[in-house]
């Protein structure tokens, strides 16, 4: 079966490649610089909506995954590389603001949005999706085991689950370090057990440790590989992928998503308006398109997260075997850019040494 990462980057090339070598169409055609991380996917007919609409050419900047690309943009403070950034999440979003690169605007949009998405009063930062970070489980391993998959972030410390599971290192990932998050929601940092008293228990109980999603799902885990891992990091979306992309065709996913309260890390994406940007009316009018629903219903099957307009419609597919955790873990975005450092810096001495 394809992985879900490598179709959605090879189609996000696609886009880029058409996007960059378009040509305005005519003389006055503005151009809009969008600079997203490497995964950001949509159709060549919805980017052509937006470029028919306002006589403007949309020219993609993919700049790495989310980290890198903020860092990219940061640095470039002063000369900006584009006009709009996708793709900061509430894990970098404190370090976003903090550095001041984005403008406010209050888009005409924002009332369509889910109020528990707008995590930013000064609206710099507008949400476009979310998604859960969630473990995933091989059904048909654990079926033919006669054995039930975790149900918990605790089971996995079971000797029952001795040897059975891949996370990801969150110093070099994006859900890594989401997942680092929910267990310090679900743990604490103080007291009689903690986060990493946790880690150290998985540690013990054979955790293997990838740097990447991509080496942990198609590597590793049993569902999608050759891999003896039946419990994997992903994404509570991955079910889904696998029936969309399934060849041959497939009715059920083979895989299922843990949703308990707490056992899913919440990921919301955000676009903003990069401080001295010299096309600011163009630029709103791409943020507003982004927030508007041509733009939110193709979220699901290019991107695999959740639409953040309240009335977005999902594919059946998506609606079917996608999760939305009932009770996701969230922690607030300037303790998470206070203590990030410090986190993987401690998860790294636990884990890894």
């Amino acid at each position: 079966m394809k992985t879900i990462l490598r179709l959605i980057l090879l189609l996000a090339a696609a886009v880029v490649v058409t996007a960059c070598g378009r040509s305005p169409a005519d003389s006055g055609s503005r151009t809009i610089t969008l600079m997203t991380h490497d995964s950001f996917d949509m159709s060549e007919e919805v980017i052509a909506t937006f470029e028919a609409a306002h006589n403007a050419t949309l020219v993609l900047l993919p700049a790495g995954d989310a980290g890198a690309a903020l860092n990219q943009a940061i640095l470039a403070a002063e000369n900006p590389l584009a006009d709009v950034f996708f793709g900061v999440d509430n894990s970098f979003m404190g370090r976003a603001l903090a550095a001041g690169i984005f403008e406010p605007y209050d888009s005409p949009q924002l009332a369509n949005l889910r109020p528990e998405l707008r995590l930013d009063d000064s609206n710099r930062l507008l949400p476009v999706d979310y998604g859960d970070v969630c473990l995933n489980v091989d059904l048909g391993w654990f079926a033919a085991r006669g054995m039930t998959p975790p149900q918990s972030l605790a089971d996995l410390t079971d000797p029952a689950y001795h040897g059975l599971t891949v996370a990801l290192n969150p110093a070099t990932s994006s859900p890594g370090l989401a997942f680092l998050l929910a267990t310090i929601a679900a743990f604490g940092e103080s007291g009689a057990y903690t986060y990493r008293d946790y880690w150290a228990d998985l540690r013990a109980n054979d955790l293997l440790i990838t740097d990447g999603w991509s080496a942990a799902y198609w590597g590793h885990f049993s569902a999608a590989s050759d891999g003896d891992r039946p419990i994997v990091v992903s994404y509570a979306s991955s079910p889904a992928a696998e029936v969309v992309f399934a060849d041959p065709p497939i009715d059920a996913p083979p895989t299922a998503a843990v949703t308990t309260a707490g056992s899913c890390y919440r990921q919301v994406e955000f676009v903003g308006i990069l401080r001295g940007t010299e096309n600011r009316e163009l630029a709103e009018k791409l943020v507003d398109f982004m927030l508007d629903l041509p733009f939110q219903n193709e979220i699901p099957l290019h991107m695999f997260v959740f639409p953040a307009h309240s009335r977005a419609s999902l594919p059946d597919v998506f609606a079917r075997w996608a999760a939305i955790p009932a009770e996701p873990a969230l922690l607030e975005a300037a303790r998470v850019d206070a203590n990030r450092e410090a986190w993987i810096q401690a998860w790294t001495e636990v884990v890894l040494r």
